[in-house]
């Protein structure tokens, strides 16, 4: 048995182990063990990936064959994500290792967990298991984002934690009522019986997809669910804020799984159960987003508004549904993870340079080290989030207004995302004039530039011009991914004619 799709999560689990065991031992080798476990999920992402780009791998724990046991499935989509997350997160650790770590002492143990429960999240084919690894990276953000000290963090906290257990106490009943409904929690099996309930089952069904529909919302931090993230992202610290522009990710992931394999086109009456319900929200999401830009009082503030916008467009293409339309999404949710993220890394240099009385505040204040070369990166870091040519935000934003087509999805999104981009470019410029061009009498330098944190945030920075570069294997894999999650048929075909090893490996 091919045991590579299990590394992703066994790594960063024995590591995370490893490191509370150490938690006394001196912080240079807690962070040589962390960064060493964070740098190889890199080969084991571009490995899964060249492997899920020839067949779907699926991976049956314990060898217990589908759908009695869990398992694995490792696809375009699944692969991809676990590429994207172990960029981010080699990013982020080499940004944290510069002394960000040092405000708790089981930062590494914690981050580690952390990328446990998202590589899991993306992993697993088991909804039962989506829960346990949703429980597990959530439970590790609550300790990340309480990382440091300050009251509005522990605010923050404490609003972001009662959220997310209202929403794991939802999750939970709708996994019940549905394994109680078809009998199986394996999401290839569950789509099959979907496919075949009958009339008096399908509305208790159908209720439990739309349950599933406001967590992952939640998750995701959808309209009207969104008003968490921008506080708690901004009172993080920057390694984790920028850790966390994968999280609305994950909610994303997932409803982009749920609703084209239990409940896409073949789910019988219960066939694109969250359609009707998604472009409304989606637009919404941007219009709110977009005008929580205009009133950020911080960087970190803005680029919390602006992962809301990212949400919000995302799921107008997932709503949109066509392949186009999806392969465009998985492009701009690439794009905006990195930039996102280069962001918050940025900021969190700016308030450095800036001292703890300004921040990243958009006020006037001291003028930065290095400041030419930091509103340089700002600038190239704005121009990719706005969505401006020639950098991989504009191809994103164009590839998603070409699969609108010209009907009504057309007329409603060209304007969400065109007014969106202007009044971006304005919250970015105003924002980037007061960081850079308006001083205050006070010392010039509070703290010298890392070039390490710089390095992080630039090599974020760079996927943006390569992702323009190449982007000819990157649609190609793109359209393919999306091709094959609008033929679930492949998918649960792969899975539940899976065939336990045994005997030393003969079947």
């Amino acid at each position: 048995m091919n045991h590579l799709p299990i590394l992703p999560i066994l790594l960063p689990m024995f590591a995370g182990a490893l490191l509370l065991l150490m938690a006394r031992s001196s912080m240079s080798l807690k962070r040589g063990l962390s960064l060493l476990a964070t740098l190889a999920q890199l080969p084991l992402a571009l490995m899964l990936i060249s492997q899920a780009d020839s067949a779907t791998t699926v991976y049956a724990l314990g060898n217990w064959a589908p759908p009695f046991g869990i398992v694995l499935v490792v696809d375009r989509l699944a692969a991809l994500m676990l590429g994207v997350t172990a960029v981010l997160a080699a990013c982020v650790i080499l940004y944290a290792c510069r002394g960000d770590d040092g405000m708790g002492r089981n930062f590494h143990a914690i981050f580690q967990f952390q990328l446990m429960g998202i590589t899991g999240a993306f992993l697993t084919g088991d909804l039962f298991n989506l829960f346990v690894f949703f429980e597990i990276l959530l439970i590790a953000s609550y300790a990340l984002l309480l990382h440091g000290a300050g009251s509005a963090r522990v605010r923050a906290g404490l609003h972001y934690v009662v959220l997310n257990l209202f929403g794991s106490a939802l999750f939970l009943i709708a996994v019940g009522t549905l394994y109680g409904i078809t009998g199986t929690l394996n999401m290839a099996d569950m789509a099959l019986r979907v496919a075949a309930l009958s009339p008096a089952d399908a509305p208790l069904a159908g209720a439990a997809g739309m349950l599933l529909l406001i967590v992952f919302g939640l998750k995701s931090a959808i309209f009207p669910l969104y008003f968490w993230l921008p506080k708690a992202y901004s009172s993080a610290t920057a390694p984790v804020a920028a850790l966390f522009a994968i999280m609305t990710k994950v909610g994303l992931y997932s409803i982009l799984r749920v609703y084209t394999l239990i409940f896409g086109a073949e789910a019988g009456v219960l066939a694109h159960l969250a359609s009707d319900w998604l472009w409304p929200v989606a637009l919404i999401t941007i219009a709110l987003g977009t005008i929580g830009t205009l009133a950020a009082a911080s960087l970190g503030g803005l680029v919390s508004y602006l992962i809301v916008v990212s949400v919000g467009t995302l799921l107008a293409g997932f709503a949109i549904g066509t392949q186009e339309a999806i392969a465009a999404s998985l492009y701009y949710l690439i794009h905006t993870t990195w930039i996102s993220a280069a962001l918050f890394l940025i900021a969190g240099i700016i308030s450095r340079l800036r001292g703890p009385r300004f921040g990243s505040r958009l006020i006037a204040g001291p003028q930065m080290e290095h400041g030419t070369l930091l509103s340089g990166l700002f600038f190239i870091a704005a121009i990719a989030v706005i969505g401006m040519p020639p950098l991989s935000g504009f191809l994103g934003k164009v590839m998603l207004l070409v699969s609108a087509g010209t009907g009504t999805q057309a007329a409603l999104l060209y304007p969400a995302l065109m007014g969106s981009s202007l009044v971006v470019l304005v919250a970015m410029s105003r924002a980037g004039t007061t960081l850079f061009w308006r001083y205050d009498a006070v010392p010039a330098v509070v703290e010298p530039l890392d070039w390490a944190r710089l390095l992080a945030a630039m090599v974020l920075l760079a996927g943006s011009p390569l992702m323009v570069i190449f982007a000819s294997p990157v649609l190609d894999y793109l359209n393919a991914a999306a091709a094959q999650l609008l033929t679930p048929a492949d998918y649960i075909e792969q899975v539940m004619s899976t065939v336990p090893v045994v005997n030393g490996g003969r079947p």
